[in-house]
């Protein structure tokens, strides 16, 4: 049976069914997700029933594996994989983080509106959340359409936006939150990086923006004129119009684009349940400024 495609909108989030990932894919199967992803940029696999190789094993159909951000950490113990994403609420044992846990206050920035890895030179191309444990209320994830988004900007708007660059650090989305908890090796793997804040897919050819809550600055514009043009920006972009929130279902995998959503985590009592989430996230082909035609030098 083929791959069944089902939207949520005509251009945005789509559910997939008939297909076991966790099994090898025929040709034609992936064929349909790739020309699915192209066009909703988020797709919903309800039931996947994964270990953590195969889920990395899907994955790698898309290209090559991140390296979670942990890693940059000498003395953090890893609960997983180290080409898997630990964005649930729980310490190595599989116990609830405690309130102070450095990693519990860390992953509170992906409640900040983001989009995975603009704070790499290489920045993702895509990530992959699977729902191994949820909470039964609270906790969904919010998806942003960036392409639409940008579409919908006055013409002076995009005028002005052509040929930005602005500066991304996951330490700069972290201090929003009061966090400056890093280590002298994690200043280093983390200082800040150039983004365009439009881009062109190389897929579909539709502009999108491409901001994230790791953006704090713009090249050659003032300060605080940077940072309310950004927030302007990310203001613009997470209009309901734009949004869709998933609520998780175990075994769920989204799969969403970072070259075109943003994403955030919505709050739920993570004192109380447990919730285990896994992601796979895969480099984008090339730095942004570079599929621009950018020469941006680093800083």
């Amino acid at each position: 049976m083929a791959v069944t495609v089902q939207p949520t909108t005509p251009d945005f989030v789509a559910e997939v069914g008939d297909v076991d990932l966790s099994r090898p894919l025929a040709a034609a199967d992936l064929a349909a997700i790739r020309d699915a992803f192209a066009r909703y940029a988020v797709l919903v696999f309800p039931d996947q029933h994964f270990e953590d190789d195969s889920q990395l094993a899907f994955a790698r159909h898309f290209g090559p594996l991140e390296t979670t951000v942990f890693k940059a950490r000498k003395e953090h113990k890893l609960r997983l994989h180290e080409n898997m994403a630990d964005v649930g609420n729980l310490d190595a044992e599989n116990r609830i983080l405690a309130t102070n846990d450095r990693q519990r206050l860390y992953n509170l920035g992906n409640r900040l509106w983001h989009t995975d890895s603009s704070f790499k030179r290489l920045p993702a191309y895509c990530s992959m959340l699977h729902a191994r444990s949820i909470p039964p209320v609270g906790g969904q994830t919010e998806f942003a359409d960036m392409r639409a988004a940008y579409d919908a900007l006055p013409e002076a708007t995009r005028r002005r936006l052509d040929g930005l660059v602005a500066e991304h650090s996951i330490m700069t989305s972290r201090a929003k939150l009061g966090f400056s908890d890093f280590d002298e090796g994690e200043r280093e793997a983390f200082k800040p990086v150039p983004q365009v804040l439009v881009r062109r897919l190389q897929d579909s050819g539709r502009m999108s923006l491409y901001i994230a809550s790791h953006a704090g600055a713009i090249r050659g514009m003032p300060h605080d004129e940077a940072v309310r043009l950004l927030e302007e920006l990310t203001a613009h972009a997470t209009q309901r119009q734009f949004v869709h929130s998933h609520r998780w279902r175990v075994n769920d995998l989204v799969m969403w684009d970072n070259r075109c959503t943003m994403h955030r985590g919505l709050a739920f009592d993570d004192q109380r349940y447990a919730r285990d989430m896994r992601r796979a996230t895969v480099s984008d082909v090339a730095p942004t400024c570079e599929q621009m035609g950018l020469g941006v030098a680093a800083e």
